[in-house]
Parts: structure tokens; C-alpha cells; sequence
């Protein structure tokens, strides 16, 4: 395993520490103030537009897409290092690149399953930034940490398909630019494979009997950046057979396919916010004196610091060597490494991030600094995309396995 930087990789880093030191770290209080200006809280502070166009100029963009005729074409190797750049600011970076959660993985569904009807309607406008999605598969009365519960039904209806269920937290659906939901429900509820009563459909926002009942809040934010997390109700909503993404029962495994990178990608940005963290602490701890003394001579605020240097140290290269395996055996033989990464990542920047803002005091939990809100995001990410238990008892099967 080599993790050196290649030639292109260096290039991308470059131009993109520039664009996050020039453009988007200090558009942060500005996109606060012109929210604040807004008729809805949803609506895009014009910065937003600004830093977008930027960063197409600059052939910024779409970095996520390791497929060359609609992204990057970069590995997940080469994306690792600047997904972590994009994670120091993670509620603006990604927005801005077009490499922001959920369109991201709703756009590697698309290229991947979609027909060239579908990435004509729905990705070639997703890809171009004009359009948001979102990815509709949690559900409140069930434990959607086993997908196989999910209960909303997808019934076939001549040349029709009517959806019908109410789901939770379906991030990006508050955004005035959302107009497709991927929707995941069952086809056959019935069927002997439990794996294989599940399909995915395109459900245009704007179809009848589709409902946007309220805004989810984490931790009291409502992640405007995202275009928040809401709770939607589909009541005989109905769409052409054409919609259908893949074939009907591929759903589950259309799931694990968009889950596996979206994975890699969210320890990615962690990594991002944990380094932020870190340098939040040490600029705090040399201004900041206490009982006679700065912060950064204080014993506890050392060991603090560099027990934070060492985790990130060793997830970067867990997270490194992940995307390695991913790009030389896939991501079915990644898997246990995806798990590990998904299980260690997020619980250990939610420890850094904790250790930043006791240091901060009263300041670390508020809005004055972006500690408060990188922790809400971190910690959403024990849960989101599978909880840590989860994938605890998967990887533990798999390491049982060998011993049986």
C-alpha cells in the first residue's frame, strides 16, 4: 500500500486548501447573516451561488464521481485527502463543490442503475447543480437500521406505480431546489427473499399526494445547509413504471451499493473536522491563560491535543487503506475495513470534538464558534448510514466466522 500523493492529487490539494483559505472559510459568517436576511430559511444565500460558480471555474467540482464521463474520475484513494480538506467545513464545502450528501450518492445510483432517460431527466441537472435530491428510505414506525423492516409500499397499478408510506429525516427534501426523491419501499412484501422485496422508484416532489409534513431538527439545527432532514409523507402518490430504478427487487442491493462509498466519504470529512478541531484547540490554548498561566501549559490541555494528533493519525490511515482496498478489490472486499472506519471514526472525532469545545467553555457551545455544530454532524454519524452497533455485529459475525 502506497498512500503517497500522486501528481494530481497534489494539484487538486493545492488548488482546494486555496479555495477553502480564500473563499469558503470566510463566507461562513456570511452565510449566517444573509440567512438571516432571508424570506425562508431554506432559501440559498446568494454566497452560496458565488462560491458555486467559483468552484466550477476552477474545475472544483463533482469531485466525488470516480466515473470520468460525469465526474472527476478520480480513485477513492485520490478523493481521500480532499474530501478530508472539504470536511473542515462541512456544512459549506461540500455544498459548494456539488460533493454534498445526499445528492452525492443519489447521483452514484443514477450513473450507475439509472437508464439514459433518467440521467437525462434527473442526474445531467443533479451533475450541473441546478437541481437538489433527496434519498427516501428511513421510516419512524420501523428500525430502519434493518432496511428489510421498511414498510412503505410500492404497488404496480397498470402503467403505474403507487407509493404509499411515511418516512423521516430525508435529508435535502426542505430545499427549494429538491425535486427528486429516490424512494425506497416494497414491491413484493411478501416474497420469500426478504432481501428481495424492496425497489427503488423516482419520485418527482412535486407529484401529487406527496407531502412535506415538517422539518427534522438534530440537536436543534435544522442543517439549512443540506436542505435539512424532513419528515414526508407519500399517499398514493403516483408514478410511470419508467421510474423504476434497476429492476423490481434490486432495491436492497441498489441500497448497500449507494451506502458503501457514502460511507467512506462521511469518515473522509470527519478526518476534515477533526483537524479543524485540533487547530481550534491550539489556537485557544496559546491565547487563552488560566490560574497563572496559557491554556497550552495546563497538563490536561496537552494530553488533550495529542491524544487528539494521534486518533486522527491512526484513522487517516485506516480510512486510507479502506479506500485503497476499495479501488483494488472493491467494495465488497472492503467491506470489513468500511465497517471499521464507519464504527471508529465518528465516535472518535465526537471525543475530539467534545475535548474542543470543554476547552472552548462557554463558547464551544455556542453559535459564536462552529465546535456546538460540528459535534451535532459528528455525532449524527454514530447513527446515519447504519448505527455503530450495527456494523459491530456484522464485523464480529464475520470475525467469528473464521473460528467456526
Amino acid at each position: 500500500m502506497d498512500f503517497a500523493f500522486d501528481a494530481r492529487t497534489e494539484e487538486l490539494r493545492a488548488k482546494l486548501l486555496a479555495f477553502m483559505d480564500e473563499h469558503v472559510l470566510p463566507a461562513e459568517p456570511v452565510v449566517h447573516e444573509q440567512r438571516a436576511a432571508l424570506d425562508s430559511p431554506w432559501a440559498t444565500p446568494p454566497v452560496v451561488e458565488e462560491l458555486k460558480a467559483e468552484a466550477r471555474r476552477q474545475g472544483l467540482w463533482n469531485l466525488f464521481l470516480p466515473d470520468s464521463e460525469y465526474g472527476a474520475g478520480l480513485t477513492n484513494l485520490q478523493y481521500a485527502p480532499l474530501a478530508e480538506i472539504l470536511g473542515r467545513s462541512p456544512q459549506l464545502a461540500p455544498t459548494v463543490t456539488n460533493c454534498a450528501a445526499p445528492d452525492t450518492g443519489n447521483m452514484e445510483v443514477l450513473a450507475q442503475f439509472g437508464d439514459e432517460a433518467q440521467k437525462k431527466q434527473w442526474l445531467e441537472p443533479l451533475l450541473a447543480g441546478e437541481i437538489r435530491s433527496a434519498f427516501a428510505m428511513t421510516e419512524p414506525d420501523v428500525a430502519s437500521s434493518d432496511a428489510t423492516n421498511i414498510t412503505t409500499h410500492i404497488r404496480r397499478d397498470g402503467d403505474e406505480y403507487v407509493v404509499t408510506g411515511r418516512k423521516w429525516y430525508i435529508s435535502g427534501a426542505m430545499h427549494p431546489d429538491c425535486r427528486i426523491f429516490i424512494v425506497m419501499g416494497k414491491t413484493d412484501p411478501d416474497g420469500a427473499d426478504i432481501r428481495r422485496q424492496q425497489s427503488m422508484v423516482l419520485v418527482p416532489r412535486d407529484t401529487p399526494g406527496v407531502t412535506i409534513r415538517r422539518a427534522m431538527q438534530v440537536f436543534g439545527y435544522e442543517d439549512h445547509y443540506h436542505g435539512g432532514h424532513a419528515e414526508v409523507v407519500f399517499d398514493e402518490a403516483r408514478v410511470p413504471v419508467s421510474n423504476l430504478i434497476g429492476e423490481e427487487g434490486g432495491g436492497f442491493a441498489i441500497a448497500q451499493a449507494r451506502l458503501g462509498p457514502g460511507r467512506i466519504h462521511h469518515c473522509m470529512r470527519l478526518i476534515g473536522m477533526a483537524e479543524r478541531a485540533i487547530e481550534l484547540m491550539c489556537r485557544r490554548a496559546v491565547a487563552r491563560d488560566a490560574f497563572g498561566k496559557a491554556l497550552a501549559q495546563q497538563g490536561v490541555v496537552q494530553n488533550w491535543i495529542a491524544d487528539a494528533r494521534v486518533a486522527v493519525e491512526q484513522l487517516r490511515l485506516l480510512v486510507l487503506k479502506t479506500a485503497w482496498m476499495m479501488d483494488t478489490v472493491g467494495n465488497r472486499g472492503a467491506h470489513t475495513e468500511i465497517q471499521a472506519i464507519k464504527i471508529a471514526t465518528p465516535r472518535t472525532v465526537v471525543g475530539i470534538l467534545d475535548r474542543a469545545i470543554q476547552l472552548y467553555g462557554a463558547g464551544g457551545v455556542s453559535q459564536d464558534f462552529p465546535l456546538a455544530e460540528l459535534y451535532a454532524g459528528a455525532r449524527t454519524l454514530m447513527i446515519a448510514d447504519g448505527p455503530d452497533e450495527v456494523h459491530q455485529r456484522s464485523l464480529a459475525r464475520r470475525e467469528l466466522k473464521k473460528y467456526r
